[in-house]
């Protein structure tokens, strides 16, 4: 039976034809992504549980563009959850850097240790999923609809934005959660539940965007109730948001005659935690840090380098970037990293500026002399 003949036996009623009309327009336009087995080709390979929660871990918080790269780079390296949990967290936290949401990277290998060592397979089901670290309820939601086609209601930003339009929400989106979900829980089909995942976030991506929707090729604007009524882009209602706090600080590069940087790994826990940085000073999301050289690691001749500013989710900082040169030894809980080395330790993006600002083109790949 072809797959759209499958669809619609599988389907019935008002969300079952949005559901219908949704999985024949992915049938046709749905995206190429590294991860993704597409619909046509499901017949005959399943999607590899591993690889559908390393992408969608990888994707919380991040765009599918920038995610690209990093997954093809983690699944050449590991190719599987043994594999990944066989890797040192340092080497793990070096693959990640740039990526963001450190955190992510600490659950990620705490989880691939778990399931390695329960066999190696995931859980097939939501409740189960959500007991490994780092999945909460969307992401146990994707990957049981995605890999275990299970008939989960799986809802991101692009699905939130699909449904409030779809019926026209008023309820502010902080608010409307529920709503929302008691929509989509309504609309996944029996048959495909995965696909139709999938379908509804390509269709926000690419379709039902935040600005400029493309309603006319919606396949499903004849039901959406924000399109009729002319103003798809009230929807999802807002309220304004609360401007970030900058806080302040300072970094200091340390640089010795060979070009190699001092650095210094940051506590496993909290903010960029694990992570790799140059020596900075006390700020958090709460308090400022010193700003002047007189808060150096080490004494020296420090020179302003410059300044670099960074917007975390909660707050924005801005670092007073010191320079100095030095042969000294490296102090206690700090290390120096050679010239060719920078570009593959840990060093989250905010450390990367700091870095360019001193040395520019010192964070790229370079080759050992």
């Amino acid at each position: 039976m072809a797959l759209h003949d499958q669809t619609r036996k599988a389907v019935s009623g008002d969300n079952g034809e949005i559901a219908f009309r949704l999985l024949g327009w992915y049938d046709a336009h749905h995206r190429e992504l590294p991860w993704r087995v597409p619909p046509r080709a499901l017949a005959g390979a399943q999607p590899d549980p591993y690889l559908v929660w390393l992408s969608e871990v990888m994707l919380q918080q991040t765009t599918v563009e920038a995610v690209k790269s990093y997954f093809r780079a983690f699944v050449q390296k590991w190719p599987t959850v043994e594999a990944l949990a066989a890797a040192p967290t340092e080497d793990v936290m070096k693959a990640w850097a740039g990526l963001g949401y450190y955190s992510r990277a600490r659950n990620l290998k705490a989880c691939a240790d778990l399931v390695a060592r329960q066999g190696g397979r995931f859980p097939d089901s939501e409740s189960g999923l959500r007991e490994l670290p780092g999945i909460g309820a969307y992401t146990a939601a994707a990957i049981a609809a995605i890999a275990f086609d299970r008939p989960a209601a799986v809802i991101d930003g692009n699905v939130e934005r699909v449904v409030s339009r779809l019926y026209s929400i008023a309820t502010p989106l902080g608010d409307a959660k529920g709503e929302i979900r008691g929509q989509v829980e309504h609309m996944v089909p029996s048959t495909r539940p995965g696909d139709f995942a999938q379908a509804m976030m390509d269709l926000g991506a690419t379709i039902c965007t935040p600005r400029r929707p493309r309603c006319m090729l919606c396949p499903v604007r004849q039901d959406c109730s924000a399109t009729i009524s002319g103003d798809p882009e009230r929807f999802p209602v807002r309220l304004p948001k609360a401007e970030k706090p900058w806080r302040r600080g300072a970094a200091f590069v340390a640089v010795r005659g060979d070009g190699a940087i001092l650095l210094r790994k940051r506590a496993d826990k909290g903010l960029l935690g694990g992570m790799t940085e140059v020596p900075t000073t006390g700020w958090t999301a709460r308090i400022d840090g010193a700003t002047t050289a007189a808060a150096a690691p080490f004494p020296g001749d420090w020179r302003q380098a410059g300044r670099i500013g960074h917007i975390f989710t909660h707050f924005a900082l801005e670092l007073d970037v010191f320079k100095a040169e030095t042969d000294s030894a490296a102090p206690a809980g700090h290390f120096w990293s050679l010239a060719h080395e920078i570009s593959g330790e840990a060093l989250p993006s905010v450390m990367k500026k700091v870095i360019e600002a001193a040395i520019p083109g010192a964070t790229k790949k370079q080759r050992p002399h």
